[in-house]
């Protein structure tokens, strides 16, 4: 195996940076691409301890120029929200070191360990699965840090939405219709505001796929402040593209069942699922391509899309 083969394609001062946070004796063994994400380079070193065992850290860069002129906001939410974690009852990943600008790496990165288990993008068990995500995303609402993130972004507006070309343009009509209206009042949460399938990692019993346990949340650059709705809002719109409408609309009935709050007006609750079901519309490209990536091939553009079509107009029919 060759250099590049071991490292994959990490530049050696990234390698260097990432030797310094190491304890004495240890050294980078492998290093394994992570796939699934999109707005930044993931990667599993493999570590050799002193003792000759093993453990596991991951790497996240941020290399594509749009996320990258970002990078600084986004790994400056996450430290902060990885050492508010560290005293929760919510598993995440440990900071172990960062490097905001690229002063030090190739690029902006961020070294934390890395937690057991898988993310699960399959079908079976997804009943068993449910449960499990409300009452983990109900725990981060709980959540009180003492200087609270930055308000959440919506950058998706009535002029940006795409319509699918087979769609019904009057139920798309009347949802952009929505987006012009002005936001609803909410109480504000901490939001991890990229809490979907894809970002949460569980572990499979050997007996069945619904012999499963959640054991930890990652992605933590976009964590905001907002309502709780836009968190579910998020994962409800994840769930139908990645399982089909139905599973969408169930969620917001499995975080309630876990003790959630959402707003208790209908009409301001309908607004923030079809806000998120919206934005989704600009990135079906992008998100297919990384549930391709980590399995689940049958994810084309072309089947998200009608997915979310078909959301979209059971949100519609029967939350109205």
């Amino acid at each position: 195996m060759t250099d590049d083969e071991l490292t994959a394609g990490i530049r050696s001062s990234t390698l260097a940076w990432v030797g310094r946070q190491l304890d004495v004796g240890e050294r980078v063994l492998g290093v394994e691409i992570l796939h699934g994400g999109i707005t930044a380079e993931m990667r599993r070193l493999t570590i050799g301890t002193a003792d000759a065992d093993v453990r596991h850290l991951v790497l996240r860069s941020y290399v594509a120029p749009y996320y990258l002129a970002r990078a600084a906001v986004s790994l400056d939410r996450e430290v902060k929200a990885l050492l508010l974690l560290r005293n929760s009852d919510v598993d995440a990943p440990t900071l172990i070191a960062v490097d905001r600008t690229g002063a030090e790496c190739e690029f902006p990165s961020l070294l934390m360990t890395c937690l057991p288990g898988r993310t699960i993008l399959d079908d079976p068990g997804l009943e068993a699965r449910i449960p499990l995500l409300a009452s983990q995303l109900v725990a981060i609402h709980r959540l009180r840090p003492t200087a609270r993130p930055p308000v959440y972004e919506a950058l998706t507006t009535a002029d940006t939405v795409i319509v699918p070309p087979f769609a019904d343009p009057a139920v798309w009509a009347k949802a952009i219709d929505m987006l012009r209206k002005p936001r609803p009042t909410f109480d504000g949460r901490f939001l991890h505001r990229d809490f979907q399938p894809g970002n949460v990692l569980f572990d499979i019993g050997p007996g069945s796929p619904t012999d499963v346990r959640l054991v930890g949340v990652i992605d933590w650059a976009a964590t905001s402040w907002g309502p709780a709705d836009l968190d579910v809002a998020h994962c409800c719109t994840n769930l139908a593209l990645v399982h089909g409408p139905s599973w969408g609309l169930r969620f917001v009935d499995a975080y309630q069942q876990a003790g959630g709050v959402l707003a208790t007006d209908p009409g301001d609750r309908l607004f923030w699922l079809v806000r998120d079901c919206l934005a989704a519309s600009e990135e079906v490209p992008q998100v297919s391509r990384a549930w391709r990536q980590a399995g689940r091939t049958d994810l084309t553009p072309e089947i998200v899309e009608r997915r979310l079509d078909d959301y979209l107009n059971g949100l519609l029919t029967t939350r109205d």
